[in-house]
């Protein structure tokens, strides 16, 4: 099947959901164009199937516009942008300001920078998408790491402030995951308490937000929107 030629933007893309994203838009034939920040072998396999693969830092205003700019050299349009790019950074005791201004720059700072510079390159698209990738914890915080949790959920708001001032031809919407796939060295005391948070009590593996993010994607109608992609943690 063959989509448009403006490839579609996705940020954070070297491991987990944003490479099993970026893996099934290839398969079902969108052009892409991914940002990393770690040199990883998926990268490189990204490569060989025709992905353009751009080093970021989102650490700092300069790391996103220079982004920016490699990105412009690279298409004059884009079919969508995701923002998955992200930071699990521990706020320590001393380093808090530090860790706040990190995570405000790769949650928020970037998405805002990015929205507002290509905006022309989507417009330039027939159909155009901007997907903000936030956290489900922002729906109760987060007494362990509210740096975290207080930027995803500015996340949340860019997409109500985007879907607003982008309509109607770009729609902005948002994806809320939480609990999509441990990691390999979770113990199984982790996991089972982890499992228990939910109503449907399973890891349910990448797939769910690449079905997430289609729907997006597909639906002309749905703007300013977050979808929970949580298992049912809000019902228990």
């Amino acid at each position: 099947m063959s989509y448009s030629q403006a490839p579609i933007l996705i940020t954070g893309t070297s491991q987990r959901i944003g490479l099993h994203c970026a893996e099934r838009l290839m398969d079902d034939g969108f052009s892409l164009i991914v940002t990393y920040r770690t040199e990883r072998d998926s990268i490189e396999r990204l490569r060989q199937r025709g992905v353009t693969a751009l080093k970021a830092d989102f650490s700092t205003e300069a790391g996103i516009l220079a982004l920016i700019e490699q990105l412009k050299s690279q298409t004059d349009s884009l079919r969508a942008i995701v923002h998955n790019a992200s930071d699990w950074m521990s706020e320590s005791a001393g380093e808090e300001g530090k860790a706040f201004t990190q995570l405000f720059n790769v949650h928020m700072l970037a998405p805002y920078l990015i929205n507002l510079h290509c905006r022309p390159l989507l417009e330039r698209s027939s159909q155009a998408d901007i997907v903000h990738i936030s956290d489900d914890v922002v729906r109760k915080g987060s007494a362990n790491r509210p740096a975290y949790c207080a930027t995803k959920a500015g996340l949340d708001s860019l997409t109500l402030s985007f879907a607003a001032r982008y309509a109607p031809h770009i729609k902005v919407n948002g994806i809320a995951p939480a609990l999509i796939m441990f990691n390999a060295d979770d113990d199984d005391a982790y996991r089972e308490k982890a499992l228990s948070k939910s109503v449907m009590g399973i890891e349910p593996g990448p797939q769910v937000i690449y079905q997430s993010l289609r729907y997006l994607l597909d639906n002309p109608y749905v703007t300013g929107t977050t979808l929970t992609v949580n298992g049912g943690r809000h019902l228990k």
